[in-house]
């Protein structure tokens, strides 16, 4: 055999085929980095990076003047043992998440059960209810709120009751009616959620002699509590971050006797009114901890309410 017959080697050129293979995952790996690269920028730079620098200045003496003394767990001690307005803007944070919620989430399902039988104008009052949701928590529309129940206002006229926001027992349910007011968001949820339950059921239960009020406990809250269950863990994780309706219906410092001194507002006055900016990030943390505590129970007892069509499968 002379040297023109020999085969010529075949290994390379199949070492060479890999990298051909793999460039096209690694291109389509490229493109989806350089797209999510904003994102993770944003989240770098906007959460995660403020989140550790409030970490490290709330074991910190920071005045945002002078630059931060480390001291230790003496914001966390001071907070929990030594400041009495701390309990007291905690106490008043869980009547206001007590009360709150549970309302708006009634009336949101009050309301969303009345659109869906309604045969006429469903989209403009679909619409008309969901408006106050728009206009959101701002400082115009918590001026406004104010005004309504102050000495003179629409609801002294109405009722002769007074100013509400002058009265300590009376202050904190008109900062709670206004994020009731405001209840269009979860009653879209609901009203999709109601959609979504089978006629069938509805008609079983009929012929089964279930009135309205049977139906609605055996058939649309089982049903629909999955969407419940969403708007709760939802509002709830909202309504204890409240600061715009407090601060304008407490003129900014929580009264009248601190009845509107929730949480965050507190936490407002001692980190940009007293300076105290350490111990302001303390009680920030404090209430991430809180809210991630509150967020785990719900969906721990959710497993003995919450309902889903697809378990009944199994």
């Amino acid at each position: 055999m002379t040297t023109t017959d020999v085969p010529a080697p075949t290994a390379p050129a199949a070492r060479s085929g890999a990298p051909s293979k793999r460039r096209p995952q690694r291109e389509r790996e490229g493109a989806a980095w350089v797209f999510l690269s904003p994102w993770v920028l944003g989240a770098t730079v906007l959460t995660l990076l403020p989140m550790a620098v409030s970490l490290y200045l709330s074991f910190t003496d920071y005045d945002l003047f002078n630059p931060p003394r480390w001291v230790g767990l003496r914001n966390y001690t001071q907070m929990f043992t030594e400041d009495p307005r701390y309990w007291r803007s905690v106490v008043t944070t869980l009547t206001y998440v007590v009360i709150a919620v549970p309302l708006q989430l009634a009336l949101a399902l009050v309301v969303a059960l009345a659109l869906k039988t309604m045969k006429r104008g469903k989209g403009f009052y679909r619409s008309a209810f969901y408006a106050p949701s728009l206009l959101g928590a701002s400082m115009s529309i918590a001026l406004v709120w104010r005004a309504v129940f102050n000495d003179g206002g629409t609801v002294d006229h109405l009722l002769g009751t007074g100013g509400w926001v002058n009265k300590p027992g009376w202050a904190l349910l008109a900062v709670a009616l206004l994020t009731v007011w405001q209840f269009g968001a979860p009653m879209v949820i609901f009203l999709a959620g109601l959609q979504q339950i089978p006629a069938e059921l509805y008609e079983a239960a009929a012929v089964d002699g279930a009135g309205k009020w049977r139906q609605f406990l055996s058939v649309t809250v089982p049903m629909l509590s999955p969407v419940l269950f969403f708007n709760l863990v939802l509002q709830t994780i909202q309504a204890f971050q409240v600061f715009t309706p407090a601060f304008a219906i407490g003129a900014g410092k929580g009264g009248p006797a601190d009845s509107t001194l929730v949480y965050t507002l507190y936490l407002y006055d001692r980190g940009f009114v007293a300076s105290h900016m350490g111990y302001a990030s303390a009680m920030a943390w404090v209430l991430l901890l809180v809210i991630g505590a509150v967020t785990a129970v719900l969906f721990r007892t959710a497993r003995s309410w919450v309902f889903y069509a697809s378990e009944g499968d199994r």
